[in-house]
């Protein structure tokens, strides 16, 4: 019985170790890749954050419609175009995460430059499949 609850108290260390994912760009539309990725994130034990436009709840994730100063963000994961991410810069960088993925269509050269100047690191992938190779690392 002891061991159990070492093997348990363990398995919560590591989950605690954890970073969290923070996604922008998330609705309540099931068939809308951000809404897919904080399924999927949540699927694989990884702690999920959320910002969209709108208020919601995707399982256990309450989608939040403000900039709140989230502590603990490993990865930020983008889910919304270029025009829209100038008002996320400064907000981004905050919050000091260790990388900001930026899925199809998301692509910004000039939010890279910035990123890399207070050592984030920019990763242009797709966060649905790194999580589905087993590629992903919060």
């Amino acid at each position: 019985m002891f061991s159990l609850y070492l093997a348990h108290a363990n398995l919560f260390k590591e989950k605690t170790k954890l970073k969290k994912t923070l996604v922008i760009g998330v609705s309540m539309h099931p068939y809308r890749y951000a809404y897919m990725a904080v399924n999927r994130l949540l699927d694989h034990n990884i702690p999920v954050v959320a910002i969209g436009l709108q208020k919601g709840v995707i399982r256990s994730v309450e989608i939040e419609t403000e900039k709140i100063p989230f502590e603990g963000i490993g990865t930020v994961t983008l889910y919304i175009s270029p025009k829209h991410q100038p008002e996320y810069y400064s907000y981004i960088c905050s919050l000091k995460p260790k990388r900001v993925i930026f899925n199809p269509g998301t692509e910004n050269p000039d939010f890279y430059s910035l990123l890399k100047k207070n050592n984030i690191e920019v990763e242009v992938a797709c966060t649905l499949v790194l999580l589905s190779t087993n590629q992903y690392k919060s």
